[in-house]
């Protein structure tokens, strides 16, 4: 017989209940021959034979709780205790363990009923032998199962609790280690985005002028001036720096953007967010252009920031994203009918899990001279709007 909890509690719970059952039997045996009862053989037969039947059904691997096998092995525990009760009012307290038993091997709707039904069997053999009636025959066997009752019920309650406390410890260790790697990783592609900030803004932008500058004093230079040879192979050196520059941007790019378009990207974030509890949508508005990468990550990282506060905030069952390219503009709206908040509560996006909350969406739309608006409502779904102007002159990527 197996227990439902685990050692070191649950054995030397087994080793009581077994040395229990056991000594009980041996008192009833023991009792029949110094009483000078009736039938001292057939009880002493009979408490051997209950006695191996227990001790087989508990060595027995396929005793379990909720099992046919433990139902059985119980029942016929319960028939030859009923004989031993016929020949032997000594037999009663027997039931004490087997309360025990019935507690732990039967589903609660059967359990009850057979400690009942236990109780009453051994009051019951009391006053079938003719003894002389007292308080305690009755009250013991209800008092024990009381306490049978409470204990392994009281034990089950507190073992329940135990496993759920175990279970939100290691969720929060599993937590804290995902948090911790999601910290680490927003924090890569933070300084990666830096970086081809930095490169795009100053370095390749620089090549860029040097290069328009040697071009121009090219042309002023006559062919066969001294000067004009270093000023083409300068011209060279800077048009290979930028490239190399333009190179370092698209290597530092997130990794969303590596191997596709922004609108790409966002079609991808769009289908991993969508489940069976809520449907993101993406379109596009307008005619696509290649844009700044600047411009690309921000769009893409206010897209994945305000569709993870519409998963873990909204309980929402429908998101929109909207890519709009306008003459002077392009806008990514976020639209879900989740629950929604009230505007002036705290932010619900600004959360420590990935550090692209509303201030930091804000944020990213400020450095590129954009805006970023909320609209929402208790009960009203929300809307996270994000427009940035278009460089004037440069609509590509890599544009300098």
């Amino acid at each position: 017989m197996e227990t439902r909890v685990h050692p070191p509690v649950a054995a030397a719970l087994r080793l009581c209940l077994h040395g229990l059952m056991l000594g009980l039997l041996a008192l009833a045996a023991a009792k029949a021959y110094g009483d000078g009862g009736p039938h001292p053989g057939a009880v002493t037969a009979l408490a051997c034979v209950l006695a191996a039947v227990y001790v087989a059904g508990a060595a027995a691997g396929s005793v379990q709780p909720g099992t046919r096998a433990g139902a059985a092995w119980l029942a016929l525990l319960g028939l030859l205790w009923a004989v031993l009760l016929v020949l032997s009012p000594d037999a009663l307290w027997v039931a004490f363990p087997l309360y025990f038993l019935q507690l732990h091997l039967l589903p609660i709707r059967w359990s009850l009923p057979a400690v009942v039904a236990t109780a009453a069997a051994a009051i019951a053999s009391f006053l079938l032998h003719g003894q002389a009636v007292t308080p305690g025959p009755f009250i013991g066997p209800l008092l024990g199962a009381a306490v049978a009752v409470a204990t392994v019920l009281g034990y089950e309650a507190l073992f329940r609790e135990s496993e759920r406390r175990r279970e939100l410890i290691e969720e929060l260790v599993a937590t804290r280690a995902e948090l911790a790697e999601a910290e680490r990783t927003a924090g890569t592609l933070a300084e990666r985005e830096r970086l081809a900030r930095e490169i795009h803004d100053t370095l390749a932008q620089g090549l860029s002028s040097i290069q328009l500058l040697l071009r121009a004093a090219e042309r002023t230079l006559p062919e066969d001036a001294p000067a004009t040879a270093h000023v083409h192979r300068a011209r060279e050196a800077a048009q290979d720096n930028l490239a190399e520059a333009r190179r370092f941007v698209r290597a530092l790019t997130p990794p969303d953007l590596e191997n596709g378009s922004l609108t790409a990207a966002l079609e991808r974030l769009s289908a991993r967010s969508t489940t069976p509890a809520l449907t993101v949508q993406f379109a596009v508005s307008g005619t696509p252009v290649e844009l700044p990468t600047p411009y690309e990550v921000a769009l893409l990282r206010t897209a994945q920031s305000a569709l993870a506060n519409t998963v873990r905030h909204a309980g929402a069952r429908r998101a929109e994203i909207t890519l709009s390219f306008m003459d002077t503009s392009v806008a990514l709206d976020v639209v879900d009918d989740g629950r929604g908040f009230a505007q002036d509560a705290p932010a619900r996006a600004s959360t420590a899990s990935g550090g692209f909350g509303l201030p930091a969406m804000r944020s990213r739309a400020r450095s590129l001279g954009g805006t970023l608006s909320v609209e929402s409502a208790p009960g009203q779904g929300t809307a996270v709007a994000l427009t940035l102007p278009l460089p004037v002159g440069r609509t590509g990527r890599d544009a300098a």
